[in-house]
């Protein structure tokens, strides 16, 4: 079954917003830009950028991913109130295919927030609606927790939502409760009864709290609609939401019986979740689908000779499919600069001359004490959060003296805005001795929320990649770093960690901070 036979199903990708709103995985501004870029290059037809009015962070991510965005359309979220959609238009009027999306809460548990009748309700539905449109050709409209909204209100709303103009309805299952039977029916159903329901699209936005978003997803599609709200690796509050790269490759695998398709590019898939893992401070679970690191592993006897004799044996879809590659080069200490470029390039990065060049240093010291380079390590030290120019606090030499004799010390020295100080401490082990003279240097209230190990590969030499997620003052910074030495790679992610937190102080007159909830009304 070709294209020209499938109906098209438009990919709303929400990483930007929904995905960071899970409890630190807040991004830095440059790396919202970047994830925004991979996005539209990877041929997600709608980005949702951002929030706009939460923060004067989000209004300028969201109005610089306007600027640069190419083919993608950019969409910016709003309340149900008139000064978050001008906000918002504010934000994504520089997009050459802005889209607002504004939003209210139906359902019984949700009208009662703003204490509004339902006729009250009605009323600001069809005025806001009708703002955004006077102001964007391009509206979507959501009546949060759809599913737990009476099936009588619900339709009334959305007609009206459609008679304000409207040209995207999307049906959220805010908390995850519906089940993929109802999710089908409700969309069919809003089609079939909702007057001019045929004449716009209707998108579903799923999340993951009983594990069926992209179960209900899909159903949704089945029942008629042509958008899936969704994110990169499923991030998102809670359970997460729909993940992106799940139902791309389900409507690719399954053409047989879902009869669709989308425009993504799936072999930029696996470097896209790999940023987003990093830059989230959000690691995928090995056994996570299309993008886990055991999603292509065979390890029982039997599927291991089914699969030397036929790959299809136990494999639905191929690694190269999602941006796994295979190459002949083994990467080690004789290594020069055109194998790792070339190398990288095979892993979905391309790296400027500078970058290389920073790479390239960090590659050879990593080669030197090991006897090869893997490309799980490789990511490691691309993907590594320290920021050599920006950064105002470094690590400049590390010692650790620890045992079953007594206590651990940690002899650090760090460059704290192009200053080098000092510092020996003693800790309960050596990472915690480790961060109290990284303390003891840099005086901080930041609260450690997360303190996370894993080796990037096998054996004694292997990198450990650590993660450490830092809270200070409504501040949520994530940190990641990669060494040989766990304690190394530890202070350097923790270091990345209070760097990341100085720049949301810093950025804007320390403005970044959320000053309001999505979930408020007014």
């Amino acid at each position: 079954m070709t294209n020209s036979d499938k109906d098209r199903v438009v990919i709303f990708d929400t990483t930007l917003r929904d995905g960071e709103q899970s409890p630190g995985a807040t991004m830095t501004h440059n790396e919202k830009l970047e994830i925004a870029g991979l996005l539209d290059e990877m041929g997600v037809d709608i980005i949702e950028a951002g929030f706009p009015i939460a923060s004067e962070g989000d209004f300028q991510a969201v109005s610089e991913i306007s600027k640069r965005a190419e083919t993608a359309i950019i969409c910016g979220l709003a309340r149900a109130n008139i000064k978050d959609i001008d906000r918002c238009w504010e934000a994504v009027q520089h997009a050459k295919r802005p889209r607002i999306h504004t939003f209210i809460g139906t359902s019984p548990l949700h009208r009662a927030i703003p204490n509004l009748t339902k006729d009250e309700m009605a009323d600001r539905i069809h005025e806001t609606v009708t703002h955004a449109r006077n102001l964007c050709d391009n509206v979507q409209w959501s009546p949060m927790d759809a599913t737990r909204t009476e099936w009588d209100y619900l339709a009334r709303v959305v007609d009206i939502a459609i008679k304000a103009g409207a040209s995207t309805i999307n049906i959220p299952d805010t908390v995850g409760y519906t089940a993929p039977v109802e999710s089908a029916d409700l969309i069919a159903r809003l089609i079939a009864e909702v007057p001019g329901a045929d004449e716009v699209v209707f998108a579903t936005h799923c999340h993951n709290d009983l594990g069926m978003a992209t179960a209900n997803a899909l159903a949704a599609v089945a029942g008629g609609a042509r958008q899936i709200e969704c994110t990169i690796n499923g991030l998102g509050e809670r359970a997460g939401n729909t993940a992106l790269e799940e139902v791309v490759m389900a409507m690719k695998v399954r053409g047989d019986i879902m009869p669709y398709y989308t425009d993504i590019d799936t072999t930029k898939i696996m470097h896209v979740s790999r940023r987003v893992a990093t830059v989230s401070g959000f690691n995928v679970q090995f056994n996570k689908a299309i993008v886990g690191k055991n999603a292509f592993a065979h390890e029982s006897g039997i599927h291991q000779d089914g699969m030397l004799k036929n790959a299809e044996t136990f494999e639905i879809m191929r690694p190269e499919d999602v941006g796994l590659t295979e190459t002949n080069i083994v990467m080690g200490k004789h290594s020069g600069r055109a194998a790792l470029r070339s190398k990288l390039s095979d892993l979905g990065y391309e790296l400027a001359d500078n970058q290389l060049n920073d790479v390239f240093v960090r590659f050879k010291e990593l080669a030197d004490r090991k006897k090869e380079v893997y490309d799980e390590d490789l990511i490691a030290l691309v993907t590594a959060g320290e920021d050599l120019e920006n950064d105002r606090l470094l690590i400049s030499s590390l010692a650790v003296m620890c045992g079953t004799s007594g206590k651990a010390k940690a002899e650090l020295v760090m460059s704290i805005d192009g200053e080098e100080v000092s510092a020996t401490e003693t800790g309960d082990g050596p990472v915690d001795a480790t961060f109290r003279a990284v303390r003891a240097l840099h005086p901080n209230t930041a609260r450690l929320s997360l303190y996370q190990v894993h080796a990037v590969t096998e054996g004694t030499d292997a990198q450990a990649t650590v993660t450490v997620r830092l809270e200070e003052d409504g501040y949520i910074a994530t940190g990641q770093s990669a060494d040989t030495d766990t304690v190394v790679a530890s202070a350097k992610a923790y270091v990345v960690a209070l760097n990341r937190l100085l720049v949301r102080r810093e950025k804007v007159g320390g403005s970044d901070r959320r000053e309001i909830s999505y979930k408020d009304v007014s």
